[in-house]
């Protein structure tokens, strides 16, 4: 049995059917709408006329925010080890001194 729901898309005034699972949807259509969204902005910022030029500077945005995100996934690392023996000295020389 097929569940997969069909539905369509809109993005820069061309519509795309697609068919999708049904725990997709929700989030495909606040992404395309999100994208729509970016676009206006795009265009009344800049001097855009070309849809192609408005979707690569899109792309290029969100490409820059995930590559950020995953940059910053990476490097917050739990405290390391000699961090941690550093604040438990600490701790115990303030409480030897009561």
């Amino acid at each position: 049995m097929n569940n997969l729901l069909k539905i369509k898309l809109t993005i820069a005034n061309r519509v795309y059917p697609l068919s999708v699972a049904p725990d997709q949807e929700a989030s495909l259509r606040a992404s395309a709408k999100k994208i729509e969204a970016t676009i206006l902005q795009l265009e009344k910022n800049y001097a855009v006329r070309d849809k192609q030029d408005v979707l690569a500077m899109c792309s290029l945005q969100y490409a820059a925010q995930l590559e950020k995100f995953n940059n910053q996934s990476n490097t917050s690392s739990p405290i390391s080890e000699d961090k941690l023996e550093e604040l438990i000295d600490m701790i115990d020389i303030h409480l030897a001194a009561y």
